[in-house]
């Protein structure tokens, strides 16, 4: 029950009643106005067979350095609003329209408070509640995603390693996932730094396993004008070619109205911790200094947009030529 009373609330806490393996996580993008700072910022939980295993944590990527810090904290330093998202751990709080940090640790301090506004979330309605669309309604996916804001105004200083950072007229992303492990591989990208202000692209496609077999799910939401175009697994959208190369991501996709390209310039990152059924692994590159070149059209060749995105998350995880081959091998 407390699975559907969530479901209409993608961005609240959805483990108070499981079970072991599970994680879930929030990830909070920062890119300051100049485009010179830029963090990912990862509150989440992680829920173990062994209570000793058992933890909450903060990761923290610096997208210029490719730094990344994995701050863990006892299962018990966090808790959570259940009429709301507000998610603490230790003295850290996050919200959909702020966060407070006060992590000093041996690896990082990061300390101070960031406020969004004009929050753009992914639209929920009884038919498709949030981005997962139908497939929300069903409890036993291995992996759940819900994307909070598509793209939003950030105020606020953080002093971050004893530099204090304004980040006033920075842009911000917040999405999140929760379930039991990752993919087994999978793509994602993200940016919301076009140039045409307040466009932006979320998109990832990973292996999704269903019913004693498996098939290349897929996600993609680009906004622009205040009008989200969707193209996805479950709204009948096909990808028309998917190659992935060691310096480069393309990618293109039809739905019944139109045609979207995606080109991304994959560059070095930084290593995250990643959920699998027995531990958070250091096994995922995610990059913030990518850039994604997107062109938009309807189905008769018309351009409805193009452009390129930068200060562009980027991740690319597991085995992925295997899911290369399963998309290749739906088509036929």
């Amino acid at each position: 029950m407390s699975y559907y009373r969530n479901l209409f609330h993608p961005e609240h806490y959805h483990g108070a009643s499981k079970k072991p393996p599970f994680f879930e996580g929030w990830y909070f993008k920062i890119v300051d106005a100049a485009g010179r700072q830029k963090f990912a910022v990862i509150p989440g939980i992680f829920l173990h067979d062994n209570h000793g295993d058992r933890h909450s944590f903060i990761q923290i990527l610096n997208g210029v350095t490719g730094k990344s810090t994995y701050h863990q904290f006892p299962f018990e330093s966090f808790s959570y609003d259940s009429g709301c998202f507000e998610i603490r751990i230790g003295t850290n709080r996050f919200t959909r329209t702020s966060i407070s940090l006060g992590i000093d640790g041996n690896q990082q301090s990061m300390k101070g408070t960031l406020e969004f506004a004009g929050i753009k979330p992914w639209p929920i309605t009884l038919r498709s509640p949030g981005v997962m669309g139908w497939y929300a309604w069903i409890p036993v996916m291995e992996c759940n995603h819900g994307v909070l804001s598509m793209d939003h105004e950030i105020s606020g200083t953080l002093c971050i390693d004893d530099t204090a950072i304004d980040f006033t007229g920075g842009r911000g992303y917040i999405e999140k996932d929760w379930g039991k492990s990752f993919p087994l591989a999978h793509i994602w990208m993200q940016t919301n730094h076009f140039g045409t202000p307040g466009t932006s692209l979320s998109a990832s496609v990973a292996i999704i396993p269903w019913t004693g077999y498996s098939f290349p799910g897929f996600i993609v939401g680009f906004l622009h004008q205040g009008t989200l175009h969707r193209f996805a697994t479950y709204t009948g959208t096909k990808i028309t070619s998917l190659d992935v190369t060691d310096t480069d991501i393309y990618w293109s996709m039809e739905s019944k109205k139109e045609r979207l390209t995606i080109h991304a310039a994959r560059t070095n990152g930084g290593l995250l911790h990643a959920p699998t059924t027995a531990e958070m692994s250091q096994r995922l590159m995610e990059s913030l200094t990518s850039s994604v070149d997107a062109t938009l059209t309807d189905r008769d060749g018309q351009s409805l947009f193009s452009g390129r995105g930068m200060h562009a998350g980027l991740e690319v995880g597991g085995n992925v030529d295997n899911l290369i081959s399963l998309w290749k091998s739906s088509k036929r």
